[in-house]
């Protein structure tokens, strides 16, 4: 079971635990997902919560819907998923984390080789 952050969503939390999941491959492309009231149960969640967490997945193109059958990992889901990743790091993340490294007065390699001064 996992421990929730309340500073954030749980869907949204949710949705990066399986947004990891399909990028590490333990959620390979073309595999199901685990039900909505599976994830629930487990978590011990409201099952809309686990909705909207894969209905962002979903509109992101990483999840689809097989009537009848449930939601399976798109093709090509990993490779989005990474391009996706990446652009929201460095649009997102890499300007705070820069000025930081900047503030801070870390040098790069000791940054690179992650020694302590």
């Amino acid at each position: 079971m996992s421990e929730w952050n309340d500073n954030e969503p749980i869907y949204w939390q949710l949705r990066r635990i399986v947004l990891g999941q399909i990028l590490s491959g333990a959620l390979p492309e073309g595999e199901a997902v685990p039900s909505v009231r599976i994830v629930a149960g487990q978590e011990r969640i409201n099952p809309l919560t686990v909705s909207k967490a894969y209905q962002t997945l979903v509109d992101e193109g990483l999840l689809e819907k097989r009537r009848g059958l449930g939601l399976f990992v798109t093709p090509g889901a990993r490779r989005t998923a990474l391009e996706q990743e990446r652009a929201r790091f460095l649009n997102e993340e890499w300007p705070a984390t820069r000025a930081l490294i900047r503030t801070l007065g870390i040098d790069l390699t000791q940054l690179l080789e992650g020694e302590d001064e």
